[in-house]
């Protein structure tokens, strides 16, 4: 019986094969890793929203900061590894009044590059007085995304609270 094994030739275009493969996956796979570090963005703006909604309806024309509404950000100290939390907010006992023009009350800033997204990027919600005023939609949320390349990380971030 003889034994035959690859021809040189063969190994070759084998190790191109995967070279190929590898040159086009890599770069994908870098792309799913810092959509996945952003993901954590989404739930935690939308958890802000819907604590500022829920205060909003009980005060009327007023909102909250962090600690009032019940909000506690990701992290320890509201930063994980990927973002740090923070409350833009202006408020006089833990409050402030709504009016039509949108005031910055929550933040979300990246602590490191996440692709093309550079670090020191943020995302943002905004809080406003609807202008219609009725009781029911009682204040407007506005989400942003501060920075190159951040928002095909988070492509539904500016949906949230509409």
């Amino acid at each position: 019986m003889k034994k035959q094994g690859f021809t040189l030739i063969e190994l070759m275009v084998v190790i191109v094969i995967m070279g190929i493969l590898a040159a086009v996956a890599v770069p994908k796979l870098f792309g799913m890793i810092a959509k996945s570090k952003a993901s954590e963005v989404g739930p935690a703006a939308g958890t802000y929203v819907k604590l500022q909604q829920a205060f909003v309806s009980e005060t009327g024309e007023n909102y909250g900061n962090f600690k009032i509404i019940g909000y506690s950000a990701p992290g320890k100290n509201s930063a994980t590894t990927n973002f740090t939390y923070s409350d833009q907010g202006q408020y006089t006992n833990n409050t402030a009044t709504l009016n039509t023009s949108a005031k910055e009350t929550w933040r979300a800033t990246a602590n490191l590059k996440l692709n093309d997204c550079n670090s020191g990027s943020y995302w943002k919600i905004s809080v406003a007085k609807a202008s219609n005023g009725s009781a029911a939609d009682a204040v407007v949320f506005t989400a942003d995304i501060n920075g190159t390349g951040c928002e095909e990380l988070t492509p539904s971030y500016k949906k949230i609270g509409k």
